[in-house]
């Protein structure tokens, strides 16, 4: 029988045993019936207050939770077996000081770790400025409403906490969708980690992703790329080394050459706009301007201009799923882009601020990841 777990239009009519549960700051548990039961909030008087004073218990009370400035917040701690389907939030504050991270089935380390504005492609975004994104794995709508559709299957426990590493209060408001159901035996865990380097040191390759050890797949690239030059700065190649491409034990880092290297990746792309599924530098041809897309699988729905005044640099959001192409491996995999601009005479080595998010699933246990950023070096500016 359908397990009920991962949904798409193919099995949509099909019945299932699967419980549907949601969690939000109305239902912090997820349990059956849960829902509406928050308080009314008294004053310092005992008389009641908020939005919902007039009206009472089960009239939103409690549509969102405060995360206190250097605190972390658990969002989730669900039971499995079971799927998360769908993710929605939108938050205040800078979003880049609020990070996401998932536990799967009790692993002290965790298997995504992202800010959340990088997490749902949207690095230069804020509650004032908005991009659109539409997309079948993330969905960006008026407002900053954040939307995941990425499945994220567990057997014992998930666990989701966000923590504000920022200097003010945040205000939270999102629901989180799962069924619970057993999950099939070759089901791999959803991972996402985080990367910033501002600026690349000279004649260096940015790493997207390196340390992976399993078995599974690639499912996407998020970056977010502030030019620090004039001129075209997408040649670069991306390279996905898989299975023993790099020598056992070592990093990519310590493997690849800063000019070339002899480690060599089974896959080898043609530039960066490339990759994200343009070409030409993401020009439109009439308007001899670079121009925003929001797709499937690809685009680049956020281009950040100059203004002639502070706002100085020009910065791409990109992203790039391969749903319909996953980049499979058995044993381990390393993901790098280079930072190729033009020059009289060839290509030209940039220093820019790149960052990334690498979307994959694959078997537990989940290596450590990087240390996280603090939040200066996270701070787009």
């Amino acid at each position: 029988m359908f397990d009920g777990l991962q949904c798409n239009m193919s099995n949509l009519s099909q019945l299932s045993k699967a419980k549907t549960r949601s969690i939000c700051a109305e239902n912090r548990s997820g349990d059956k019936g849960g829902g509406g039961r928050a308080e009314v909030p008294l004053d310092d008087d005992g008389q009641p207050t908020g939005p919902a004073q007039a009206l009472g218990r089960g009239w939103k009370v409690k549509p969102s939770d405060t995360i206190a400035a250097g605190t972390t917040l658990e969002l989730a701690n669900i039971e499995g077996p079971g799927c998360i389907q769908h993710i929605w939030m939108t938050s205040t504050g800078v979003y880049r000081n609020l990070i996401l991270r998932f536990y799967w089935d009790g692993q002290e380390q965790p298997s995504v770790a992202c800010a959340v504005g990088d997490f749902f492609a949207s690095a230069f975004t804020s509650c004032e400025v908005f991009a659109q994104i539409s997309s079948q794995a993330v969905c960006v709508n008026p407002g900053n409403a954040f939307n995941c559709y990425w499945p994220m299957p567990f057997r014992k426990r998930c666990r989701v906490t966000v923590s504000n590493i920022g200097d003010a209060d945040a205000t939270l408001y999102y629901q989180i969708n799962y069924a619970l159901n057993d999950v099939p035996e070759e089901t791999a865990y959803f991972h996402a980690q985080f990367r910033r380097i501002n600026p690349l040191p000279y004649g260096k390759i940015y790493t997207i992703l390196d340390g992976v050890r399993g078995h599974g797949h690639y499912v996407g690239t998020y970056m977010a790329w502030g030019m620090n030059n004039c001129g075209w700065w997408g040649e670069g190649e991306i390279k996905f080394y898989i299975d023993g491409d790099i020598p056992d034990g070592k990093s990519v880092d310590e493997s690849v050459a800063e000019y070339g290297g002899d480690c060599f990746p089974t896959i080898n792309g043609t530039g960066t706009e490339d990759y994200f599924c343009g070409s030409y530098g993401f020009v439109d041809g009439q308007a001899k301007q670079y121009k925003e897309y929001t797709t499937a699988y690809a685009g680049v729905p956020h281009i950040v201009r100059p203004d002639g005044l502070y706002q100085s640099q020009t910065r791409f959001s990109m992203y790039r799923w391969h749903i319909t192409d996953p980049i499979r491996f058995e044993q381990d995999l390393a993901v790098t882009i280079q930072a190729l601009g033009w020059r009289e005479d060839g290509f030209l080595l940039l220093q820019d601020d790149i960052a990334s998010v690498a979307y994959w699933y694959q078997t537990l246990p989940t290596s450590i990841f990087p240390e996280f950023p603090e939040k200066k070096y996270l701070e787009i500016i």
